[in-house]
């Protein structure tokens, strides 16, 4: 045993997850922790859904949500900062010269990544393919087939066509919010999807597994997993009764990320708890995995350091970082300076710090059966882990 997570700690931690589950917080968890490197504890817990038909067992995957948003699109616009094709102080203008951007154009990435930028938190794209009255499917928007122009599913036996060109202009022509303020919004992400599969002619997916994934053997990391992995080994999000109507298993929880095909640079990651472990040991080995370098210190530092903490913004570039006030309540006041992380609406979360060398691993389904059930959030079950972990 580690000398820094003695047994009476991972008592205190299996009892809170214990908690969680007899509450119906959600049915299962996946928790990992790794110290210096090596895991030192990997443990899964409850079950799939309440009718407890599934273990959860340590290779199953678990849609991460957000956690996309720093293990994908995040190590790839690292790597064009490298590449010097970005600054940091690059505006939107330079990722699109050829669009109208409107208002929008001057728009800086170190801002919308630390969610300072007047870019809306959401729009909710998928109403518009509802009736406004009932909000039943409307019929011209799927296909229970799939043909040439319904040709991504949603769910098993639903189509739809792909959004990802609508999506792009709904976004562009967005409306700024008033004020400049910290406000955290999928929207920045969405562009960076854009800007690299335009830009190198390929899927997001195939960009993150041929840079980094498939290279350190991270197999557990898919977009869209229905299509290639046993749907037993995949923890279900939700029971979707105002969009999809359906169970998803192995598709993407989000909406957005779901009208573009399962693949977004906000959501539609699949993996386990030890590969996203991996991801995040590359960070804190900033830019070194193995014996390969994917990006220098220099760059990952400039990302994990909060630029706008004088304006209240907490956040990193992209990264979520320790709360600037009341610490002790909201966080911990154990976490360092330079310790990240990020959570996914799904339940799932990770958070990591260089300077103790430590990896904080929590996935779970607290949207099954439904994402109105916010218990796990409003008992701050992760973050009361993470508390234990890093005092």
């Amino acid at each position: 045993m580690n000398e820094d997570f003695s047994s009476l700690k991972l008592k205190k931690i299996d009892s809170i997850v214990d908690f969680a589950i007899k509450n119906k917080m959600t049915p299962g968890v996946q928790l990992l922790i790794a110290k210096n490197g090596s895991v030192i504890y990997n443990k899964s817990y409850g079950h799939h859904t309440y009718n407890k038909k599934i273990s959860v067992e340590n290779e199953d995957i678990y849609d991460l949500a957000s956690i996309t948003k720093i293990l994908v699109s995040l190590p790839l616009i690292i790597r064009e900062i490298e590449l010097k094709s970005l600054t940091f102080d690059s505006s939107l203008s330079s990722f699109f010269p050829k669009i109208n951007l409107f208002e929008k154009r001057n728009i800086k990435l170190k801002e919308m990544l630390s969610h300072y930028s007047r870019l809306t938190p959401w729009i909710p794209f998928y109403k518009e393919t509802l009736d406004s009255v009932t909000n039943m499917q409307l019929d011209s928007y799927y296909s229970n087939k799939k043909t040439s122009d319904f040709n991504i599913e949603v769910r098993e036996g639903l189509y739809m066509q792909l959004w990802d060109d609508i999506i792009f202009d709904k976004i562009i022509k967005s409306e700024l919010l008033e004020s400049k303020e910290y406000k955290y919004s999928d929207l920045p992400y969405y562009l960076i999807k854009k800007y690299l599969e335009d830009k190198y002619g390929k899927s997001l997916d195939k960009l993150i597994r041929d840079y980094i994934f498939s290279k350190n053997g991270m197999l557990s990391l898919n977009f869209n997993p229905y299509k290639t992995i046993d749907l037993n080994k995949i923890v279900p999000s939700e029971i979707d009764d105002y969009f999809r109507l359906g169970e998803l298993r192995g598709y993407v929880h989000d909406m957005g990320a779901a009208m573009q095909g399962g693949i977004g640079g906000h959501a539609g990651l699949f993996g386990n708890s030890l590969d996203v472990a991996k991801m995040m040991q590359l960070y804190i080995q900033k830019g070194f995995y193995g014996d390969k370098k994917f990006f220098s210190k220099k760059i990952f530092d400039e990302f994990n350091k909060c630029h706008f903490c004088d304006e209240g913004v907490r956040r990193g570039i992209g990264f979520d970082k320790p709360e600037l006030y009341d610490k002790e309540n909201l966080s911990c006041e154990c976490l360092s300076e330079e310790s990240f992380g990020h959570s996914g609406f799904t339940g799932t979360y990770t958070w990591a710090d260089p300077e103790n060398q430590i990896i904080y691993v929590f996935l779970s389904n607290r949207t099954y059966p439904s994402m109105e059930n916010r218990k796990l959030i409003d008992y701050n079950i992760r973050t009361e882990i993470k508390k234990i972990i890093f005092e």
